[in-house]
């Protein structure tokens, strides 16, 4: 035998039958759309059932089932937008574009005078270069990295820019 805290189908069945209407409409009024009320109203005798509270006890069933989809119906909302931002940043994502055989051709061409010219400076410069422009250290950060002065870092940058500019124009 059910204990006298469980839901009992036949008190369930009363509570279902004589507020479902009402609950129903509380929801269309909160959501715009009668499916989605009816969905919550659903949802929100499951979460009776669920409970542990006796329906015959109840002193106000509405209060009651308008408590328990109140918050469903924020949850809803909550559930809705972040699913529309997720739309949105994928939305906002670049489309991959395929590049043309031209464009390969340069991108190619670039990628390899930057090697060559990493590859022309010393390793100290080179390091100093990537960590700056890779990294985005500042000078300090990168004199304490390295045990060098802030001094050291711009001389040795600026080593490395003037190569760039040579190649460039080379």
């Amino acid at each position: 035998m059910a204990s006298a805290q469980a839901v009992s189908s036949h008190d369930l069945r009363a509570l279902y039958s004589d507020h479902l209407g009402w609950l129903q409409s509380f929801l269309r009024r909160r959501t715009g759309c009668s499916q989605q009320a009816a969905d919550l109203a659903q949802d929100t005798f499951v979460r009776v059932l669920a409970s542990k509270q006796a329906v015959a006890e109840l002193r106000s069933p509405r209060d009651y089932l308008g408590r328990i989809a109140h918050g469903l119906t924020v949850d809803f909302y909550r559930r809705r937008a972040l699913e529309q931002a997720y739309l949105e940043a994928l939305a906002a994502r670049p489309e991959a574009t395929e590049l043309s055989t031209e464009e390969r051709v340069v991108l190619l061409e670039t990628l390899q005078s930057i090697d060559a010219m990493l590859n022309a400076l010393p390793e100290r410069t080179q390091q100093i270069f990537l960590m700056a422009q890779f990294e985005g250290l500042t000078y300090p950060a990168i004199g304490a990295r390295l045990g060098v002065s802030v001094t050291t870092v711009k001389k040795h940058l600026v080593r490395a820019l003037t190569q760039c500019l040579v190649i460039a124009e080379g």
